[in-house]
């Protein structure tokens, strides 16, 4: 199982097609079975989220947070087929990863949609599907893309949310780093480190997604080791 994980992990790493996977691992057959026979059950948002909660408490903070921040990233598709759109804004046409994070930036939540669909459309999704994992988190930092009354009132009746809108100063010149919404754009950092998310390769949104929460993964596993080594 350990080799199955670290195939897995590799793929993710460098970004290789399955039958790229070199000889050393388990055969292709297998380890593409188990991610996914994994994906299909949950077991890698679960993974996250437990190690999230791991992490948050050696970082001596509640394992529950009670405060996110959310943001979009457009990336290309390419000819594999699935659900596509046109980001206008961007000038990307394929899929937005929709992604919540703690205040540390450990990864809560990823959502992916078609690249047309607008931040404060796609937020809603993201906020609900979370309710549950993380009861306790009502407070979201975010972006001038999510202002409005848009948004608020798609969340009536799914709790106490609190949205509250980071703007870049209109006076402001050059690069400014905003409060919390730099936490947001590092998480996408790291993800990208993986670089089988360098595009979206995969023709289903549920094996895109399962591909961001193995990225995070790794990224948390990694932290966490290192910590347990030093300490």
């Amino acid at each position: 199982m350990r080799s199955v994980v670290e195939a897995i992990l590799y793929i993710a790493s460098s970004g290789c097609q399955w039958r790229m996977l070199p000889v050393d691992f388990p055969p292709v057959s297998t380890v593409r079975g188990y991610f996914h026979a994994w994906r299909a059950i949950g077991l890698w948002e679960t993974i996250n989220q437990l190690l999230v909660m791991t992490a948050r408490e050696i970082e001596g903070r509640e394992a529950q947070p009670t405060a996110g921040v959310i943001d979009s990233q457009s990336v290309k598709t390419t000819e594999s087929g699935g659900i596509s759109g046109y980001d206008a804004g961007k000038k990307i046409k394929g899929r937005k990863r929709h992604i919540v994070t703690d205040t540390l930036g450990f990864l809560i939540f990823v959502l992916i949609h078609g690249a047309d669909v607008q931040d404060r459309d796609g937020a809603p999704d993201v906020l609900k599907a979370i309710r549950r994992r993380f009861p306790w988190l009502r407070h979201i930092f975010a972006d001038g893309g999510y202002a409005g009354d848009k948004l608020k009132a798609a969340m009536r009746g799914h709790g106490q949310w609190t949205i509250e809108i980071i703007k870049r100063s209109d006076v402001a010149k050059g690069f400014v780093l905003l409060p919390r919404r730099w936490v947001v754009e590092r998480t996408f950092a790291w993800l990208g480190r993986c670089r089988r998310l360098a595009k979206d390769w995969e023709k289903s949104v549920q094996s895109a997604t399962a591909w961001a929460q193995i990225a995070s993964i790794r990224m948390l596993t990694r932290r966490i080791a290192k910590y347990w080594i030093y300490t």
